[in-house]
């Protein structure tokens, strides 16, 4: 039976073996300048702990904290906010449809498109103090990483204005700052709302149960409200 079956040429063979070879070298690359990247982060991040936690010394009830959960996560707490930066650690292809495929820089290499992702969370501190596993966050920003060390971040407010030049910029340690110093004050910004009424009305005998002394009723900043809208603009459309 195995008379039958067709191999494939030395021609394909050697198109196949070039094709994954150029793709997985490629992707090696991104991969390898998103970590260095991400380390970059770490050390910058914990700078800032240490720097927040000097000026901060005389508050004692204001927590300062940064704390590395493995390779590629790292936490910034500071007062009720956390910040958590995680690196992906596969690599990703813009779509088709996204602005940064119609650029030059892009259509003259497509392989340039193709980035490691970095993405930055915000949740409450009491979510992890208290163990509110139903608690949620949110996406402060994700920043982009290419073979050639450009990058390109998406994100709240000033975050996805100042870091949009991905065809010339490339990352680094001031860039970085920049980033994570953003992140921080938008979190501080990003306040607590009170969910719409009809959101929390009900409890069950079983989060009563799990309780601990801690309500464990599900708490985002945003809970009940539309997260694309900046604080400014829930203001203006709920009268708050």
């Amino acid at each position: 039976m195995t008379d039958n079956i067709k191999y494939p040429d030395a021609e394909s063979v050697e198109l196949l073996t070039n094709k994954l070879k150029q793709k997985s070298i490629m992707k090696q690359v991104v991969y390898s300048n998103t970590f260095e990247s991400f380390n970059v982060f770490k050390e910058i991040i914990k700078n800032t702990s240490k720097m927040l936690a000097s000026t901060m010394s005389k508050a004692k009830n204001i927590k300062i904290e940064y704390t590395e959960k493995g390779e590629f996560e790292v936490h910034l707490t500071f007062a009720g906010d956390v910040l958590i930066f995680i690196m992906h650690s596969n690599i990703f292809e813009f779509p088709r449809d996204h602005e940064i495929m119609k650029t030059q820089y892009i259509k003259e290499d497509i392989a340039r498109s193709y980035c490691g992702i970095i993405n930055v969370y915000n949740f409450l501190s009491d979510s992890f103090k208290y163990n509110r596993a139903t608690d949620v966050g949110y996406l402060v920003a994700r920043i982009f990483i290419n073979k050639e060390k450009h990058f390109y971040v998406e994100g709240k407010r000033q975050m996805g204005i100042l870091f949009n030049n991905f065809t010339s910029k490339n990352i680094d340690a001031e860039s970085i700052t920049q980033i994570i110093n953003s992140a921080v004050m938008y979190s501080i910004d990003f306040d607590l709302l009170t969910p719409f009424y009809d959101d929390v009305k009900q409890l069950s005998v079983q989060e009563v149960f799990d309780n601990n002394n801690y309500m464990k009723i599900k708490t985002g900043k945003r809970l009940g409200f539309r997260f694309q809208a900046d604080h400014d603009e829930l203001k203006n459309e709920y009268n708050l």
